[in-house]
């Protein structure tokens, strides 16, 4: 079972200078926001938008995606230590983010933006931002490989990794799971817009976002580890409870009615 898996013992650093290193996930990280940025340079220019307000809105992206990912994982995964020691929340280069705090941040740094763009409503910022976050997902679970966490159960396919610097069993590598299908989202949210963005009701690649990330969260969860003990205790892990707020707010954006489009278009 061992011999047909395949061992990844890769680095998770790049180099190391003295007391500091470049790390694959860090690189791959900042690629998110650098590939995100040129991605809607393109959008807000061809729908004739100013980059100044674009580099505004990449700024409270940057500090709503960090704060919410680094609050969410203290609060989500183990906040009886977090709320202990307070302090140690601030030690965001030791590493946990979790990707549902990271959603709630978003969302509150663009309701804060929005309320000075008058032009730029809330939902017509996730219309087009969600694009580039599906692709910031999808290299931000490569940067998770390769340092070897949020690893899958045991499992004897033939493509199975063994993380040999966790332990030596064969593991779903579902890091590379959720990496490929949030590029494949990329792809149909940007083809989506790219195509149809003038008959698109708003908030539906919004809506068609939430359903296709976090439904698949949910489903790829059942062949994850746990990431912390509690959640052995529940029906279903926390990701999974987590998830299921955001496909329930997605399905409300695909299927509402078409209305108040002018000012949603304003």
């Amino acid at each position: 079972m061992i011999i047909s898996s395949i061992w990844w013992q890769v680095s998770p650093e790049i180099m190391k200078l003295g007391p500091f290193s470049l790390r694959w996930y860090g690189l791959l990280f900042a690629l998110a926001f650098v590939f995100g940025y040129m991605i809607l340079s393109k959008v807000y220019k061809r729908e004739k938008k100013p980059l100044e307000d674009l580099e505004q809105l990449s700024i409270y992206v940057i500090l709503g995606t960090v704060i919410g990912a680094r609050l969410g994982h203290c609060l989500f995964y183990d906040p009886r230590y977090y709320l202990t020691n307070p302090v140690e929340i601030l030690k965001v280069w030791q590493g946990g983010l979790a990707s549902h705090g990271a959603a709630i941040g978003i969302l509150t740094a663009l309701y804060l933006f929005s309320r000075k763009k008058k032009d730029q409503n809330m939902i017509w910022i996730l219309d087009r931002l969600v694009i580039v976050v599906a692709l910031g997902g999808a290299l931000i679970r490569l940067g998770n490989l390769f340092n070897s966490e949020i690893i899958g159960k045991a499992t004897d396919v033939p493509w199975a990794f063994v993380f040999v610097r966790v332990d030596e069993i064969p593991r779903h590598p579902t890091q590379l799971y959720e990496s490929l299908f949030y590029f494949l989202s990329f792809i149909i949210l940007y083809l989506i817009y790219s195509k149809k963005s003038s008959s698109l009701k708003p908030g539906y690649l919004f809506g068609l976002f939430l359903i296709l990330i976090f439904g698949f969260r949910f489903f790829v969860e059942f062949l994850k580890e746990n990431q912390s003990a509690f959640e052995s205790a529940l029906p279903i892990n926390m990701g999974q409870i987590l998830s299921i707020p955001f496909v329930l707010l997605g399905l409300y954006y695909i299927f509402r009615k078409k209305q108040n489009v002018n000012s949603a278009k304003k």
